[in-house]
């Protein structure tokens, strides 16, 4: 079902399934509401082991986040708004290791760059130049 999926990029869509979330109760402050509800998140993603990434897809992923992405929220008080953080995380993680930087392509500066370059050099030379004492010469 595609409404099942996370849409991570242009042509890559994970399925729900294949994320393992688990429940627990969140430390910290809160009182008898933290102490009873497990509203901590944690959501795991196999890399190795995903059939919807291509091998290219999956190379670069083992590169940069490793075998297995983990993302732990516990921000909120309810557990499906905590979920729906992890899956939005998951979703940028994921995309930021699938994206590929387009080589820079080298430049020269133009003409009128080194004509200006000169031109300010020169300027810069001359008032350093009036700001020095005359010598014995003059």
């Amino acid at each position: 079902m595609a409404g099942d999926d996370l849409v991570v990029a242009r042509g890559v869509r994970i399925p729900r399934t294949e994320l393992s979330v688990r429940f627990s109760a969140s430390g910290g402050p809160g009182g008898q509401h933290a102490n009873k509800a497990a509203t901590r998140v944690e959501l795991l993603f196999d890399v190795e082991a995903s059939p919807s990434l291509l091998p290219v897809q999956r190379e670069r992923v083992l590169a940069k986040l490793g075998p297995t992405v983990r993302i732990v929220v516990d921000e909120e008080r309810s557990q499906l708004r905590n979920r729906t953080i992890a899956e939005e995380r998951f979703v940028a993680r994921l995309a930021a290791a699938l994206h590929v930087e387009r080589p820079r392509r080298p430049t020269k500066p133009s003409k009128g760059a080194k004509q200006r370059r000169l031109t300010s050099k020169k300027q810069r030379s001359e008032t350093k130049a009036n700001r020095r004492s005359p010598g014995r010469d003059a």
